[in-house]
């Protein structure tokens, strides 16, 4: 490999660094900007990029550059124009199947949160406000008895749907939002049976919390928009842990703000790291930073996997987790 070997946007969690410093020459060039990512990548300084979602590839930038691959520290790769990658045979790298469980338990962490009106409460004690039990203090709504409408099925919604029937929760489904494609028996495995398949609006109409579990694509964006908030239960919760843009977040706001949802749990964000103006301010959201796999043993994966993508690439190799295969023969 040539003396600059990995372009590495964010230092990775360990072992990614180690991996990445043993294989090769890493420079390290955190808070880039646009414009120096582009140039950094037109250089032919660097054979792979080491990226965050928080970079953008898009297709002026892939035309320009001179790299063999991206190795995204991420499953989602909405960053990267992977057609404008393919096409410039720039073979693209991600993370699958490490964060399921973490994802799902900050999803039920939230439809508790949300319910039951945790970070009121907490900021309430800690303002010294709580003189003792009170009848009507702080009241929430029930989780158990009440149904979850998760939008998609794939690894992350099942892992939902496993802790909320755990909880008593009647579980609905719709897997392909906004459409629909069937789904058999033998699919569904241990579910089959203890969940029920819905249409799109049918899901909206009936869940008391709407979980949001599927990809960020062009029949997606905006796939929770003002008129899935207006047919959704004036007491329902929403909640997103998949991608910021599924949701309209003005919308929302409008929404939380007028009582047409009961309520939100966020953990991505539109226009990430940045709010919708008002969302802050609502006394009906929980809000966290974009923590859906951070556990140190989740993350510690996604650096290895990322890592051994970005040596793979390095080597001219199909990387272990190919976003696009199909580059390197090109």
């Amino acid at each position: 490999m040539s003396a600059t070997d990995f372009l590495v946007t964010t230092a990775l969690p360990d072992p990614g660094m180690r991996l990445l410093e043993a294989a090769g020459t890493v420079t390290l060039a955190e808070k880039m900007s646009a414009a120096e990512l582009a140039r950094a990548c037109a250089s032919g300084n660097y054979q792979v990029v080491v990226a965050q979602l928080r970079d953008v590839f898009d297709a002026p930038l892939l035309a320009s550059a001179k790299i063999r691959g991206i190795s995204n520290f991420a499953v989602g790769y909405n960053n990267i124009d992977i057609e404008a990658a393919t096409a410039n045979s720039i073979v693209v790298g991600n993370t699958p199947g490490v964060l399921t469980d973490a994802t799902a338990d900050i999803a039920v962490l939230l439809m508790l949160a949300v319910a039951r009106r945790c970070v009121e409460a907490d900021a309430y004690v800690r303002a010294g406000r709580f003189q003792g039990w009170e009848p009507e203090l702080l009241l929430g709504h029930d989780v158990s008895g009440r149904t979850l409408g998760l939008a998609g099925f794939g690894r992350i919604a099942r892992a939902t749907a496993r802790r909320a029937l755990a909880f008593g929760m009647t579980v609905a489904f719709c897997p392909r939002p906004p459409g629909d494609r069937p789904v058999d028996d033998e699919e569904l495995g241990e579910f089959a049976g203890r969940v029920r398949h819905l249409s799109w609006p049918d899901l909206v109409a009936e869940s008391d919390f709407l979980s949001v579990h599927v990809p960020l694509t062009p029949e997606t964006r905006h796939l929770v928009d003002e008129s899935v908030l207006r047919s959704m239960k004036p007491s329902a919760i929403l909640i997103n842990t998949a991608r910021g843009p599924i949701v309209d977040e003005t919308a929302l706001v409008a929404a939380l703000r007028d009582g047409t949802i009961a309520g939100a749990g966020l953990d991505v964000y539109e226009d990430e790291p940045r709010l919708a103006p008002g969302l802050a301010e609502l006394p009906n959201t929980v809000l966290l930073p974009h923590v859906g796999s951070a556990t140190v043993p989740v993350r510690a994966e996604m650096a290895r996997r990322c890592a051994e993508n970005a040596i793979a690439l390095a080597h001219g190799e199909l990387p272990p987790y190919p976003v696009n295969p199909e580059a390197m023969a090109r």
